[in-house]
């Protein structure tokens, strides 16, 4: 590692896309596959550029799709990396959409993607530490570790009594 800790502004990701009609569904409407496409990819962009690895996706938290992004429209995605652990990273994504004629512009959706560095072999490697800075990012920070123990027990790979985070928040 060339350095011990990166801010999350260090590893922002900034990616934008127009909305063609072979995107759309037969409502003009952008399909939401294409979306969690260009999320996964603008996300481990945001991964590779905070571990200076390969990394690869892990897990993708619920996605809602909120207001329909439409044929035409400009897709703005923002991703960083909200929290580093060992070898794995959690990524903030924020969509927007503008139709860039009518100057209409507005948050569609959000979401965490997990990933994880690797070597050549495919093995896990460690990653820097992040320090967030401003408020937002210390509150992403500090909810990244309650939502990775959340992901660990969906998965199967940590007992709930194991949570201590989790359950600080119904047990005080």
């Amino acid at each position: 590692m060339t350095n011990n800790f990166k801010t999350p502004s260090q590893s922002l990701t900034v990616m934008n896309e127009l909305v063609l009609p072979n995107d759309t569904n037969t409502l003009n409407n952008l399909m939401g596959g294409k979306l969690l496409h260009w999320m996964d990819i603008v996300a481990a962009i945001a991964a590779q550029k905070h571990s200076g690895k390969t990394a690869v996706t892990a897990s993708v938290d619920s996605v809602s799709f909120g207001k329909c992004i439409k044929l035409g429209d400009v897709v703005t995605l923002e991703a960083k990396v909200s929290r580093a652990f060992n070898s794995s990273m959690e990524i903030h994504i924020t969509v927007w959409a503008e139709n860039i004629p009518s100057g209409d512009k507005f948050k569609s959706n959000e979401a965490y993607y997990t990933f994880v560095a690797i070597d050549r072999n495919g093995s896990p490697i460690p990653v820097p530490e992040l320090k967030p800075e401003t408020e937002d990012e210390i509150k992403k920070y500090d909810g990244a570790l309650r939502r990775r123990q959340l992901r660990l027990i969906l998965a199967g790979k940590m007992k709930p009594d194991d949570a201590t985070e989790l359950k600080a928040l119904f047990f005080q």
